[in-house]
């Protein structure tokens, strides 16, 4: 590796940094991380800190899963790649087909479509349920329902079904036939209320509207988050999830969950689908499934999708859709590695546990900082958003969102912002005393902010 000058000098000077402005990078470096054990990082100066954002949701076995980086070497030597294009596959892609079906069987999805992340997975789960009213003899159906505020990713499709304005504006106009309903949001919401079950409720009503509106037999599929992201950690009603999934019933239109985030433990249960008790017609799914150490993702399929396209016989049921690296021998050796972890260690419940602890440390940091608006989170999926008057709701500045988050790094924890949520989603290895340490680091950032 290059000397420390060298690498500090060529910061940010050569390469744009996604979701930045380049000249903000450049003027403002990013960290330098150059090393990761356990739930630490250690960055170019040698500073230890506890990584309260597990890399980006997706590390939940933390930087040193050996089973895991043993599997991507022996594969390596192995088979380092072949194409899954109609005609050839791998052993180990074969293995891990059958191993998803029966971890998602549960949820009513036994077949895997392979992609090479959570973009990929999102875009194909768009592009199928088109593909899936075309079989079944209804092409009409093309349209998209999505949430404000939910996050699907960064290709065309993903951006236009996301409710993100940062994420769409720069690159409109996209997608055409996508509309938005309002998040299930007890914090910012246009209903008047912060009761979560009637703001359910009143987007039930706006949904079976918007579905009167445009013609239930021209919409394709809604797509959710069982708990919004990148949105903020907006955690829906117990009774959101399965009312969206009676209205889709009740008018054809397929319910996608996007998973990316959520799927293999991290909200305290092994899919946010099944969190809420619903079975959605397609997941989609990427991150955690190789702990965030290879590329790759998996779409997962409802035996009804799959029914449609397998028995299929003019041709409209064959799949035009597909990357090079779909299937990656070495992606599904490190999936199958990963898979076999994340069950040993049953990290769904240690999440569960760790993510009461952290939810209670950061209700009591809105207790004793004015400039905590809201604190809310599901498992290891929290956030605190940040304001300068709690009775108007007025979103914190951008000065000190960040004076938060760089006294916390200070303070030895990762942490990442958004907007003016601060964003803690840690590995589900995280002890008692690591949440501790990440409410006393976000904590002195507070009081730092608050100092000014």
């Amino acid at each position: 590796m290059r000397e420390t000058n060298f690498l500090i000098e060529n910061n940010a000077r050569h390469m744009w940094h996604p979701m930045a402005h380049p000249a903000e990078m450049q003027a403002h470096p990013p960290r330098i991380i150059n090393a990761g054990q356990g739930v630490e990082i250690v960055d170019i100066n040698g500073k230890k800190v506890l990584d309260a954002v597990g890399g980006l949701w997706n590390v939940n076995l933390g930087y040193s899963c050996e089973p895991v980086k043993k599997a991507i070497r022996d594969q390596l030597d192995e088979l380092p790649y072949y194409s899954t294009f109609r005609g050839t596959t791998n052993s180990p892609l074969i293995e891990l087909s059958y191993e998803l079906a029966e971890w998602f069987r549960e949820d009513g999805l036994t077949r895997s479509f392979f992609t090479s992340g959570g973009s990929d997975s999102v875009e194909t789960c768009l592009r199928l349920a088109r593909q899936y009213h075309k079989v079944n003899g209804q092409p009409e159906r093309t349209k998209f329902i999505a949430l404000k505020k939910g996050y699907h990713g960064t290709h065309f499709g993903g951006a236009s079904v996301n409710g993100n304005q940062n994420f769409r504006r720069n690159y409109e106009p996209l997608l055409p036939g996508v509309f938005h309903l309002p998040a299930p949001w007890t914090y910012r919401n246009p209903f008047g209320t912060s009761d979560g079950a009637e703001i359910a409720a009143a987007i039930g009503r706006l949904f079976e509207d918007e579905i009167a509106f445009q013609g239930a037999d021209t919409i394709a599929a809604l797509i959710v988050e069982p708990v919004l992201g990148a949105g903020g950690v907006i955690v829906p009603h117990e009774t959101f999830l399965p009312l969206m999934r009676a209205i889709c019933d009740r008018h054809g239109i397929l319910l996608i969950a996007d998973e990316v985030i959520t799927a293999f433990g991290r909200t305290g249960a092994w899919s946010g689908s099944r969190l809420w008790g619903v079975k959605p017609d397609m997941m989609s799914t990427a991150k955690a499934i190789t702990n965030g150490y290879y590329p790759f993702g998996a779409v997962m399929i409802a035996d009804k999708v799959a029914q449609a396209f397998e028995s299929n016989k003019n041709g409209l049921g064959a799949i035009g859709h597909g990357y090079t690296y779909s299937g990656h021998p070495v992606g599904a050796a490190a999936a199958l590695a990963t898979l076999r972890e994340t069950r040993r260690l049953d990290v769904a419940a240690n999440a569960g546990a760790r993510g009461e602890e952290l939810l209670a440390g950061l209700k009591g940091l809105q207790d004793k900082h004015e400039l905590v608006g809201d604190a809310r989170g599901k498992g290891l999926m929290c956030a605190v958003e940040l304001v300068s008057d709690r009775a108007r709701k007025t979103p914190a500045a951008k000065d000190v969102v960040q004076k938060v988050q760089d006294v916390a790094y200070d303070a030895g924890v990762m942490m990442r912002t958004s907007g003016a949520n601060v964003i803690i989603s840690p590995p589900l290895i995280v002890t008692a005393g690591d949440v501790a340490r990440i409410v006393e680091a976000l904590d002195a950032g507070l009081t730092a902010a608050r100092a000014g």
